[in-house]
């Protein structure tokens, strides 16, 4: 199945995380042209970036097939993100990403998952991670979805990246990124608000943060 075409204005809600998040996606992977989506789960904000071949690489089956079915992706490997070093060969990508992803993994092994992302990606490696550990449980038995570990702006800079803020002011969201308050339409307006007001550029204070590193010679500041 070819992947779906899908429209960002149509289909990504305004005035939300989440579409604030494919916002800074489409900025950090610029020129990136061929794609590993490592966990890309069931909907992965990159069915909205244009590129010319995207791999999605996912180890909960269920997930795999509702991406599969969805055309998320232009191509679906079954496997656990640990292996990717395993699984691809080094410079095969233009870049790496893990969205939600490594917060699920020991320290020990997303130390790991970083290094091997940096040596398959040809140009960039793009992370996406809660800002600090954020408890969260399974929802089903082998879904991967509690967390292990938790990664700062201190951490993600000590490794080479740059870190922007995203998801609006760290207080306003608890587990799962869901919103605190209620009603949660206007907390929504809020979290957006001061995501384009202070926390992009003051990663710190943000609920989330976007990490990128260059990791080809000569490639530019693409994602500040």
């Amino acid at each position: 199945m070819a992947r779906r075409s899908y429209n960002f204005r149509e289909d990504a809600k305004r005035f939300t995380s989440a579409r604030n998040i494919v916002v800074e996606l489409r900025r950090a992977l610029e020129g990136c042209e061929e794609i590993l989506d490592v966990g890309c789960g069931k909907s992965s904000p990159l069915r909205f970036v244009e590129c010319r071949h995207l791999v999605g690489m996912d180890a909960f089956q269920p997930d795999l097939d509702r991406a599969r079915a969805g055309g998320t992706h232009d191509e679906f490997v079954f496997g656990d993100g640990r292996e990717a070093g395993r699984l691809f060969g080094a410079g095969q990508f233009d870049a790496c990403v893990a969205l939600d992803f490594i917060e699920h993994l020991t320290r020990e092994d997303g130390l790991k998952l970083l290094k091997s992302l940096e040596r398959i990606a040809r140009r960039r490696v793009v992370v996406f991670t809660p800002n600090g550990f954020l408890p969260q449980k399974p929802v089903v038995s082998g879904d991967f979805q509690e967390h292990l570990s938790g990664w700062t702006v201190g951490d993600m800079e000590a490794l080479g990246y740059r870190v922007i803020g995203l998801a609006g002011l760290k207080w306003l969201r608890g587990e799962g990124h869901r919103l605190r308050l209620r009603p949660h339409a206007p907390w929504a307006l809020v979290s957006s608000f001061t995501q384009h007001a202070w926390c992009r550029n003051h990663p710190r204070l943000a609920a989330a943060i976007l990490c990128v590193k260059d990791v080809g010679a000569g490639e530019g500041n693409t994602g500040r």
